[in-house]
């Protein structure tokens, strides 16, 4: 049966809850349809408020923490920690979800499915069940209304996006692209067919692994025939989440701390590969989504949140990480304006603070080991001084942070020597190997010979071109200085006050030389106005250049 939704009284429903919590600015926005410069409010009241609104707000808080370049850290740690603590649907009502979105009848697909969830999620839960071939599997199922849900849900956040939009910070952030981009995730996030396609590409890519066997890394095998865009069949996997997981000690020579690093050493490289090589990496390897299977490899699960990152950004990543190790800020904020574009058009980017706020960022991992070097929690102190630098990094910057801040967390807990900048080293020939060549050298090399041809004949046409420009004098060149605009306000300011000045100070003479030349009525009338206003017009001057505070 339909879901309706009564948009007004979803309304009143977040306004209830913005009273409730005290974040008045939204109130006034949603009821007045205007405010101030909006505030917000502190990071734990914010995870709050959005876990009242319920299970797409609490979606949306954690898109929000995969955002670095946008929110502070202090944000992205709170909203990194919302979970969605939803019941399971009962299975009355998901069996006919199931059965609805099958190709084929229950019984004839299953030879059991398991009534109780095993996992409930704001948007799905899995069950597990066994095929008729007696293959173990686990069903992901949507919840029942939850696409009207996250419809309604969506148009609400798009009116308030269409109404911080008028304000400074709506127009910073250019608040109805994020809404819009937010807005295309949460639908993604209900195309279970495009976690299919994911999780393919995953296993596929993790399968012919170069710095580790592959054959020790598992992503579920998809059974694309049972599933659809609201339900998905996986390969089921036993095992544990690798922190709850309590390893005998039997693979790697009986030694458990042996054990912790070559567990933790294959899923480190697994992810360098994905953010290095592949430029196809899952986004959120928290501790639930890694699990360590009782035959002994690593299992990868959720294959929902993936990043990609083409092959010019991973290099520049990859330089980003050099200079970080390198605590270089100038190479930094060089790096930095390679990939970021400013938030706000009309604000020059003041290269010399960006570099000073890097150098300051820097100094703080100066004294601090390689081996205690965090190099997520790096990555996004880089991106918070971006942002307040008026530098805007894509998304997906922001989710290769959050998925290596994931990853070295997780990492730390299960083995605490653990260190990305150790377990990049050894694979640092390569990598300048594959920057320098590429993934297939035949094609770099054909690309490069067809630059070098590209260059060679357009070459003596353009020096033909400025030599006729040069021996015709009509080459012009077009500076564009950065901060020029200020400069030149500065320079005018300047020399209106000097003129301004002189004008007083002709002004003073003249009412002096009058009053020394013959005294009529009307002559000393007039110098006692030319005195007067002088007086009056350099008292001005004296007043605003104090108030300024550039009297030296």
């Amino acid at each position: 049966m339909p879901v309706f939704f009564n948009p007004i009284t979803r309304q009143r429903d977040i306004i209830e809850v913005l009273i409730r919590h005290g974040w008045d600015y939204m109130r006034q926005l949603l009821t007045l349809g205007r405010g101030d410069e909006p505030e917000i409010p502190a990071p734990e009241i914010l995870c709050k408020i959005l876990t009242d609104l319920g299970p797409v707000y609490i979606k949306l808080g954690q898109l929000l923490s995969t955002r670095p370049d946008l929110l502070p850290a202090s944000y992205i740690e709170a909203l990194s920690s919302l979970q969605s603590n939803v019941p399971p649907v009962k299975w009355a009502d998901i069996e006919v979800e199931i059965r609805r979105e099958l190709q084929q009848p229950l019984e004839e697909t299953f030879a059991q499915i398991n009534e109780g969830a095993i996992a409930a999620g704001s948007i799905a839960q899995v069950h597990r069940a066994t095929l008729k071939n007696g293959q173990s599997v686990a069903v992901k199922i949507q919840r029942p209304g939850i696409d009207i849900t996250v419809d309604r849900d969506i148009s609400m956040f798009k009116q308030i996006a269409a109404l911080l939009s008028t304000t400074k910070f709506g127009k910073r952030y250019n608040i109805i692209s994020l809404a819009e981009e937010f807005s295309t995730s949460l639908q993604n996030e209900l195309d279970f067919t495009l976690e299919a396609t994911y999780t393919d590409q995953l296993r596929h890519n993790l399968g012919r692994g170069k710095w580790f066997d592959p054959a020790q890394i598992v992503v579920p095998q998809v059974y694309p025939e049972l599933s659809s865009k609201k339900i998905l069949v996986l390969e089921w996997l036993e095992g544990k989440p690798f922190l709850q997981a309590q390893l005998e000690g039997k693979n790697y020579g009986g030694d458990i701390k042996v054990e912790r690093r070559a567990f933790t050493t294959l899923i480190f490289r697994a992810f360098l590969q994905q953010y290095l090589t592949d430029g196809f990496f899952h986004a959120d390897p928290h501790p639930g989504n890694l699990f360590y299977l009782e035959d002994g490899r690593v299992g990868i699960l959720d294959c929902g949140m993936m990043g990609v990152l083409d092959s010019r950004t991973q290099s520049l990543m990859v330089e980003l990480v050099l200079a970080i190790i390198d605590a270089d800020p100038e190479r930094c904020a060089q790096i930095t304006l390679q990939l970021a574009k400013p938030m706000d058009m009309s604000q020059p980017i003041n290269l010399l603070s960006l570099q000073t706020d890097y150098d300051r960022l820097l100094r703080r991992y100066l004294n601090v080991s390689l081996n205690n070097l965090n190099v997520g929690e790096a990555f996004g102190a880089i991106l918070e001084a971006a942002r307040l630098n008026n530098l805007k990094l894509p998304s997906n910057i922001g989710l290769l942070t959050k998925s290596m801040i994931n990853l070295e967390g997780a990492g730390r807990e299960f083995d605490p020597s653990v260190n990305v900048v150790e377990e990049i080293t050894p694979l640092l020939s390569d990598l300048f190997q594959r920057q320098l060549i590429g993934k297939d050298p035949a094609r770099s090399l054909l690309r490069t010979v067809l630059e070098f041809k590209e260059l060679s004949l357009e070459s003596p046409r353009q020096i033909g071109f400025l030599l006729n420009r040069l021996s015709s004098e009509t080459l012009r060149i077009n500076l564009n200085l950065q901060d020029f605009n200020a400069m030149r306000r500065t320079l005018d300011a300047a020399a209106n006050r000097r003129s301004f000045s002189t004008v007083v100070g002709s002004l003073i003479i003249g009412a002096a030389i009058l009053s020394t030349g013959q005294q009529t009525p009307q002559v000393h009338l007039i110098g006692n106005i030319f005195f007067g206003a002088a007086s009056l017009l350099g008292l001005w001057l004296i007043f605003t250049i104090l108030r300024s505070g550039r009297l030296k």
